[in-house]
């Protein structure tokens, strides 16, 4: 199957409705040029799975800017103030999670775990409507994983197999991100030959990534 695809055939992979995640940690490590294009499409009413909203003018920021997503599930809100102002005037559906537990959750998917247990937020508001489990006399939530129809996440380096290198705090979701969707794509800032490479650096196996977008067209 060919890996290497351009910006606009990627973008085109987004269709409303669906749930996409997007790496990144305030727009570190986020697919910006996907971004870009995701967002010329117009695509609507999208359930966003990230660490946060970033900011407006920026990566999947303006994603809420321009009023593609329907709900977000995220660990904060705080430096977007247009994602404040859609939930308050209820145009956008807010789940917010610990930032931990968040991870988790992705990862929960990855790993194929039916649900993940934590005692944070018990004794908060983060624990009502939810399933709690006991055990050993602790008190846990119960978690379930998280799943997207897609996921765009960046790399700093691939190969034309998708073997993914990601550069220092850039990692943070991607990798997680990698294994919790059903289609993966990957921006990446350069594609090199098979075997270029170090093995004991990659980070995401080839076996999760399904497009990759670079330079090399």
């Amino acid at each position: 199957m060919k890996k290497i695809i351009s910006l606009e055939e990627a973008a085109k992979l987004v269709k409303d409705d669906m749930t996409i995640m997007v790496g990144g940690f305030l727009g570190v490590g986020s697919p910006e040029k996907i971004l870009k294009e995701l967002i010329k499409n117009n695509v609507k009413n999208l359930t966003l799975i990230a660490n946060d909203t970033s900011f407006p003018g920026q990566d999947y920021g303006d994603l809420v800017v321009h009023k593609m997503v329907k709900k977000v599930i995220v660990s904060h809100i705080g430096t977007n103030k247009e994602t404040g102002n859609q939930m308050h005037s209820k145009e956008l559906e807010v789940v917010l999670v610990p930032q931990g537990t968040l991870a988790e959750q992705i990862r929960a998917y990855g790993a194929g775990l039916g649900a993940v247990i934590t005692p944070t937020g018990i004794g908060t508001v983060v624990e009502e409507g939810k399933e709690i489990l006991e055990v050993d006399g602790k008190r846990y939530i119960v978690e379930k994983p998280l799943r997207a129809d897609i996921a765009l996440i960046r790399a700093s380096k691939a190969d034309k197999n998708g073997n993914l290198i990601y550069d220092k705090s850039a990692r943070n979701f991607n990798p997680i991100m990698a294994m919790a969707a059903d289609i993966v794509i990957v921006e990446a800032d350069e594609i090199v030959e098979v075997g270029e490479l170090d093995p004991n650096f990659v980070m995401t196996p080839h076996i999760f990534v399904d497009y990759i977008v670079g330079d090399d067209k």
